[in-house]
């Protein structure tokens, strides 16, 4: 189901037929660094990746991750969404692109959507993003799209910068 479209980019649900796309893009090294291993190492780990992760979520909220695919030829390059964390009180922002898809303006054009989709779309009065501390392209990202930057916090034993937009 297609969610948001750009000039450029359509974001839509993820379904199983996304796995092979999945297992490539939680493998890159980006991903392990500043997300972490999901231990997604094969075609049926990202297809449960997918149902008990963005599926699950599209089915309890309404939103999730999204596959981010040019409008031409309907490449998938990356994901980027909502979630809804039991760690977070409020939603936050995602995103992550294939290295051979980043800096090209592809990560602000669906999170600046994305972001003005959950306030205007699904009324999210507050929403919120988490960097690693030393994930300085992902923190820039935030600011250019409007989220202010609020500190640090705590999840699950790990330091992260808290960003926020209201």
């Amino acid at each position: 189901m297609k969610v948001l479209e750009t000039d450029r980019l359509i974001l839509r649900w993820l379904t199983p037929d996304d796995a092979e796309f999945i297992l490539e893009l939680l493998n890159e090294p980006a991903w392990i660094r500043f997300i972490g291993d999901k231990g997604v190492r094969t075609l049926e780990n990202a297809k449960n990746y997918i149902v008990t992760g963005p599926m699950k979520m599209y089915s309890q909220m309404g939103f999730g991750l999204y596959m981010a695919e040019l409008k031409e030829g309907s490449t998938p390059i990356g994901m980027c969404g909502l979630i809804k964390r039991d760690s977070l009180e409020d939603v936050d922002i995602g995103f992550a692109f294939l290295s051979k898809y980043q800096n090209k303006g592809y990560g602000y054009e669906s999170a600046s959507a994305t972001l003005r989709y959950g306030h205007e779309q699904l009324a999210l009065k507050r929403i919120l993003a988490i960097t690693s501390l030393d994930n300085h392209a992902s923190s820039r990202l935030l600011e250019k799209i409007g989220m202010d930057y609020e500190g640090t916090i705590y999840l699950d034993m790990e330091e992260l910068k808290l960003f926020a937009s209201i």
